[in-house]
């Protein structure tokens, strides 16, 4: 069976069809082609599908697209601005080596987003709570805990 939905993605007004059994991330990585969002367990232990809807961080594996109709999402896609200026989360991953194979860095991003939106003055243990759903492999999370604590002193977070 399908439905009709209409949501906001990253600003933008979405209508489209969808299959009443898909994921969000179905809906996002593979009908709309933002492969940003990426599947690491399918089954929402990892965190690497997060996406922000309706201002709460979310995995997009669990959660059902249908359910988006009439939401607001936000996806990595959506956080640089349109001349290509990096979200300050993002540059400060970048700049304080949070990204090293970079698959797990745009949940990383979106959770800390969430984040820092709600409390923009979260302490570490605070973050380090947030960031406990989004699985690294890579870095041992000291350079990602960096990276969103510098981003929070900078206060650009909500750009």
């Amino acid at each position: 069976m399908t439905t009709n939905i209409s949501f906001l993605l990253n600003g933008d007004r979405i209508s489209c069809e969808i299959k009443d059994h898909w994921t969000l991330l179905h809906l996002l990585r593979e009908e709309m082609g933002l492969i940003g969002t990426k599947e690491g367990c399918g089954n929402g232990e990892c965190g690497a599908c997060t996406v922000i809807v309706d201002k709460l961080a979310v995995n997009s594996c669990l959660y059902l697209a249908i359910d988006v109709d009439g939401a607001s999402i936000e996806t990595i896609e959506g956080l640089a601005s349109t001349n290509g200026t990096l979200h300050p989360l993002q540059q400060s991953f970048v700049d304080k080596g949070g990204i090293q194979c970079g698959f797990c860095s745009p949940g990383m991003i979106m959770s800390s987003k969430a984040l820092l939106d709600e409390n923009p003055r979260a302490n570490h243990e605070q973050i380090k709570h947030a960031l406990a759903g989004n699985i690294c492999r890579c870095t041992g999370y000291v350079q990602i805990l960096e990276s969103v604590e510098a981003a929070r002193d900078k206060g650009g977070q909500n750009e």
